[in-house]
């Protein structure tokens, strides 16, 4: 996908970006294995009303470091780190699966800077995972899964394996998108990035980080969104 990205400096690191649109800030975080790109097909619509912001989160944008600890605490501050780069003291959040936990540990933690949090299978609100997922939690296994999937067949089985994960009918998965997948598993880092991130959010038994306890204590407006078979 052919993505007009900015660039800002958040911290130590040099963030990439989309931004569109004008009113209201909104921030898309996108979640474990993606980029920005996973927002294409909506962001036009969010333009209308917003302006929306959509990084890539570190590490996704092929700047794999290998003593990051790639966490929903990271990603939670990174979170904050880009608000104050791009001079936004407070916005709408919306964030998937894993953008999920660390926008709902952001809110949590600076509620005042939030006007209104999306969870859209968010990460953090139960044990279950996926049983596909379950392996690559162990030594070695996703290590060799990872290796395999930035071969251009691994790759290409990559794109299908998430495929699975997450449309409902395989046969309606947009071509852009699967050439995305691809792309991204042939980027160097990507996929050990999502790795190193999957181990932090997930273990074999499950998910590590269970928040849904701590939702009373949300103080902005919050819509959940969660599908019967996801």
């Amino acid at each position: 996908m052919n993505i007009p990205y900015q660039t800002i400096r958040v911290g130590e690191l040099q963030a990439q970006y989309v931004s569109r649109g004008s009113g209201p800030a909104l921030l898309l975080v996108h979640g474990d294995g993606d980029n920005a790109a996973d927002w294409q097909r909506v962001l036009d619509r969010l333009a209308a009303t917003h302006s929306v912001y959509a990084p890539n989160l570190p590490g996704f944008d092929g700047n794999y470091q290998p003593g990051i600890e790639y966490s929903s605490v990271f990603y939670a501050r990174f979170i904050e780190n880009f608000l104050d780069a791009a001079g936004i003291e407070r916005a709408a959040i919306v964030g998937s699966s894993l953008g999920g936990l660390a926008a709902m540990r952001y809110a949590l933690q600076a509620p005042e800077r939030i006007s209104a949090l999306g969870l859209v299978d968010s990460v953090g609100l139960g044990r279950e995972i996926h049983p596909a997922l379950r392996p690559l939690t162990l030594p070695g296994f996703g290590d060799l899964s990872i290796a395999w999937a930035a071969t251009p067949a691994g790759a290409m089985q990559h794109a299908w394996f998430r495929a699975g994960l997450l449309f409902a009918r395989i046969n309606d998965v947009p071509s852009e998108w699967m050439a995305e997948q691809y792309r991204l598993a042939r980027t160097p880092g990507f996929l050990q990035t999502a790795l190193s991130a999957l181990r932090g959010v997930l273990e074999v038994g499950g998910q590590r980080e269970v928040l849904v306890d701590e939702l009373p204590r949300l103080q902005m407006p919050t819509c959940i969104i969660w599908g019967e078979y996801d």
